[in-house]
């Protein structure tokens, strides 16, 4: 049986090589600039997708909380004078990140809860 003439004498490590270095410049290309991902670092970016939904829908109840609390004028006052980095933690003591079902506060959704009311006028 004859073989075709492209696949007598070099040509089959020319074709080789063209595989190799087509199948290389598609990955540096799709990972580089096309965006592609692995499962890992998809599973990770999905993570942090969702905890910032939920802080972002439950940071409002926090405030919420906050602003009917009997003395929440005194409070928001204090937490205007206290530092940015100790907000969350006046929050979370004070109990307004603590959310119903939860007996723990969750200082991700404070932190947010005390910019929140901080930008308030």
């Amino acid at each position: 049986m004859n073989m075709p003439e492209i696949l007598q004498g070099d040509s089959p490590v020319r074709l080789f090589q063209g595989a190799v270095a087509g199948a290389a410049l598609s990955m540096i290309i799709g990972f580089g600039w096309a965006g592609w991902t692995l499962g890992g670092t998809a599973t990770k970016m999905a993570d942090e997708a969702g905890r910032t939904a939920v802080i972002t829908a439950l940071a409002p109840i926090c405030v919420d909380k906050f602003q009917r609390a009997t003395n929440a004028t005194e409070n928001l006052a204090t937490l205007r004078k206290t530092s940015s980095y100790e907000q969350g933690t006046f929050v979370e003591k004070g109990g307004w990140a603590t959310l119903p079902g939860s007996d723990a506060s969750n200082y991700a959704v404070a932190q947010a809860c005390a910019n929140m009311l901080t930008t308030l006028k």
